[in-house]
Formats: C-alpha cells, sequence, structure tokens
C-alpha cells in the first residue's frame, strides 16, 4: 500500500470532492484520516509475494546454468541475472529497513533495472530464435513485480506488467519462428510472465476493497449506541486537543506565566479556541447519529442521501438503528455503488402520534407515550428482485412497512414506534 492512502486503502484526497462542510465532523475525520502514516499494512500478502519470486528465481537460475553451453555469447545474460539478484535483494532489503513504503523515485529506479535486465536478456537469445525455451531472467522479471503490488498503486503495476508482456511479443514475432511446434512454448512462457503480477494485482485489490468495507461497517456501527445527539466517530480526539489547549491557557493566566491583559496574538488565540469549543456544542446538538455515520462512511457517504430535518433519526431506539444500517448495506451490496449507480435516499418524518386503532404495534402502546416515525427509503437502480430474504427480516426489526416499485426502483415506507421524547 502506498503512502498517499488513508486507513481504507484510499487515496488522499479523493474524498474531498464531495462536497462535506469544511467545518462538520466528517470533514474534520477525513484530515485526520488523511494524516501520512495512517495506512493499512499488507506485509503479510508481500513477504509470501517475495517468497514465490525467490523461489522461481532460483529456478530460471537453474534452467539458465543448464542451458548456459548453448548461448553464443553469455556474458549479457550473466549480467543480467546479476543486476536481477542484485535490484531484488535490494528491494527486500530497502523495504525491511524503511517499513513496508517504497516511494516513487525508488519504484522507478526499480523498474528501470528491471527493464535493463529484460533487454539484456533478450540480447544473450536472440541468436538462439527461441524465446519460449531461453528467456530466464527476463521471465522473473514479472514474478519480481509481485511484491511491489502492496506497495505501489494497481495502475503503475498494470503499465509495467502490459509494457512487459508487449516486449515479450514483440521479441517473439522477431526472433522466433511461429509453427505448430513453437507456440505452444511462446504461449507458455508468456502466460508465465504476464500472469503472476496480474493475478497478484487483481488479488490484492480485492482483498483491499474487502477490508475497506469491514472497517467502514465496523466504523458506522459503533453509531447505533450513541446519544441522539451526538459528536463524530472521531471529534473526541479534537475535542482533546481544545480541552489540553484550553488549559494549559488558563494555567499560564492562573501562574502568572502570562500576563493580563492578553497580548494580541494570546488573545486571538484565545478567541479561536472560544470559537471551536462553541462550534462543537452546536454541532453536537444538531447533528444526528445517523448524519456521522453516513457522511463519516467512505461508502455510504456517496451512495446514501439523508433528509431527517427534524433530527428524527435521533428517537430510533438502538435495535431499530442496527436494522436500518443493515437494511441500507444489505441494499447497496459489497459493490463499487458509484461505478454501478445506486443510490438509496433516506427521508425521516414528519412525525405523527401513534393511534390506538392503527395496526398492532400502535395498539400495543400507549396512546401519548408513544409516536411514529415514518421512513421513507428510496433506491436508485435497485431492483426489488434483487432484495435478499435478509433485508426484509431485518426491515421487520424496524416496524411495519409497505413497498413499491416505479421504473424499476424499490420504495420502502417503513413506521417506527418508538418512545415520545416529551416523556423522557
Amino acid at each position: 500500500m502506498s503512502i498517499d492512502e488513508n486507513t481504507l486503502g484510499v487515496t488522499r484526497g479523493r474524498r474531498a470532492t464531495r462536497g462535506l462542510p469544511t467545518g462538520s465532523t466528517g470533514a474534520r475525520s477525513l484530515r485526520q484520516a488523511q494524516q501520512a502514516g495512517a495506512t493499512l499494512g499488507t506485509g503479510y500478502l508481500g513477504m509470501g509475494a517475495a517468497f514465490v519470486a525467490a523461489v522461481e528465481a532460483a529456478y530460471g537460475l537453474v534452467m539458465f546454468l543448464f542451458h548456459l553451453s548453448t548461448y553464443p555469447v553469455a556474458t549479457p545474460a550473466i549480467i543480467a541475472w546479476l543486476l536481477y539478484l542484485a535490484a531484488f535483494i535490494g528491494m527486500v532489503t530497502l523495504i525491511a529497513v524503511q517499513g513496508e513504503r517504497l516511494s516513487g523515485a525508488v519504484f522507478a529506479g526499480l523498474t528501470a533495472a528491471l527493464a535493463l535486465v529484460v533487454l539484456l536478456d533478450f540480447v544473450a537469445i536472440w541468436p538462439l530464435h527461441d524465446v519460449g525455451s531461453y528467456a530466464t531472467a527476463s521471465v522473473s522479471v514479472g514474478f519480481g513485480l509481485l511484491p511491489l503490488v502492496t506497495l505501489r498503486p494497481a495502475r503503475e503495476l498494470v503499465l509495467a506488467t502490459a509494457v512487459l508482456g508487449i516486449a515479450f511479443i514483440v521479441m517473439i514475432m522477431l526472433t522466433t519462428p511461429l509453427t505448430a511446434a513453437t507456440v505452444p512454448t511462446q504461449v507458455a512462457v508468456l502466460t508465465l510472465t504476464v500472469a503472476p503480477p496480474a493475478v497478484a494485482i487483481y488479488a490484492v485489490e480485492r482483498f483491499r476493497h474487502m477490508v475497506q468495507i469491514e472497517l467502514d461497517r465496523v466504523l458506522v456501527q459503533s453509531t447505533v449506541t450513541q446519544p441522539r445527539f451526538a459528536v463524530g466517530m472521531l471529534a473526541s480526539d479534537e475535542l482533546a486537543r481544545l480541552d489540553l489547549a484550553a488549559e494549559k491557557l488558563l494555567d499560564g493566566v492562573a501562574t502568572g506565566d502570562i500576563p493580563l491583559p492578553l497580548e494580541p496574538k494570546v488573545a486571538s488565540t484565545a478567541a479561536s479556541l472560544a470559537t471551536e469549543l462553541r462550534l462543537h456544542l452546536i454541532e453536537g446538538r444538531r447533528e444526528t447519529w445517523l448524519y456521522h455515520a453516513v457522511t463519516e462512511s467512505e461508502y455510504l457517504g456517496r451512495a446514501v442521501k439523508l433528509a431527517d430535518p427534524s433530527s428524527l433519526a435521533g428517537l430510533l431506539t438502538p435495535e431499530q438503528r442496527d436494522a436500518l444500517l443493515q437494511a441500507v448495506w444489505l441494499l447497496l451490496g459489497d459493490r463499487r455503488t458509484r461505478a454501478l449507480g445506486l443510490s438509496i435516499t433516506l427521508t425521516l418524518g414528519p412525525i405523527s402520534t401513534a393511534s390506538a386503532g392503527g395496526s398492532i404495534m400502535s395498539m400495543a402502546s400507549m396512546a401519548g407515550r408513544s409516536v411514529e416515525v415514518p421512513i421513507d427509503l428510496t433506491s436508485t437502480g435497485i431492483r426489488r428482485s434483487r432484495v435478499t430474504p435478509a433485508t426484509w427480516n431485518v426491515l421487520n426489526r424496524m416496524g411495519e412497512y409497505s413497498t413499491s416499485t416505479h421504473q424499476g426502483s424499490l420504495r420502502l415506507n417503513i413506521r417506527c414506534i418508538v418512545e415520545n421524547p416529551a416523556d423522557s
């Protein structure tokens, strides 16, 4: 994973285009996640890839020594192997010393060295007119890219793999007579060179995507037990910073280290602290748990639109909150919602008193001591046929609901019976 990715493996700054308010808890949480060093390590995958590359290099070196006598001029191939081993050992050593990070400059130098390895190997086997049978060091270059898939962005590795594959195709077309006897060998060596890094890139990207979703769900799930109005998931660190700064300022005034009246610079600092604390207090009285769950989620934030002007989400019980979040996750699925165009609009309200002559849930509640919170869940691009039975079971935990469809999209009207806030 590169140093430009946050805890979820997402490139820093990507979410900034989503339009979060600068002073919102979601924006502050995003800035904290964007700080360098907040990365998710994939070291075990890199270690396994390095081991596979080392095993293949040993096999390729044995094959090279076995065919050494057939080379008209073996010097370029020998230099290619020495350069490849030096680059591979140097990369592993650098990662072990500096950690799971590889700068762009080092990556560029490493790819240049690997390109020189391919060139030297091609020069050595050119007179043999059979790339599939004699290519060794150049084939190992494909495996040498394996440890890099956990350290650099996928697009860079895809480009390097594509260039390597094109180089092999061109070399085969220029030097090797393609007959029924030689074509299988050429296809095999081309596949052996390109397939490992391609499969590794896909596997690591899917792994990162899976971890991103699971981490995001865990963070969002932490909001179900929050009070009706609450600060964001990462706002406690910000409050602790402001509290420490205010304590230092007040302690300095009490001990006389900061003379009164305050100097203009100190007074400006005190005013800024007071303003930020007031903003936190105001924010905590108007932002519900559902607001934070949506805005601070990497996936819900891009697919869910929330309309809750009366902050009714705070009235839901923890069980109803959990069911609502699970229903949204199940409807969206685990795919990239932006690419598929899936979206959900959540509208809460207006509130109404539960009548004694209504549904079974309404009759079970005492008149005036419970209220009905209507939730309108409107989907775009989500058909009723793709709704799983687990989703309907989750909706039953929230209350009574009715469904309707319009132009292939699904609309759910959910009636949640909650405790009357006036009785709290």
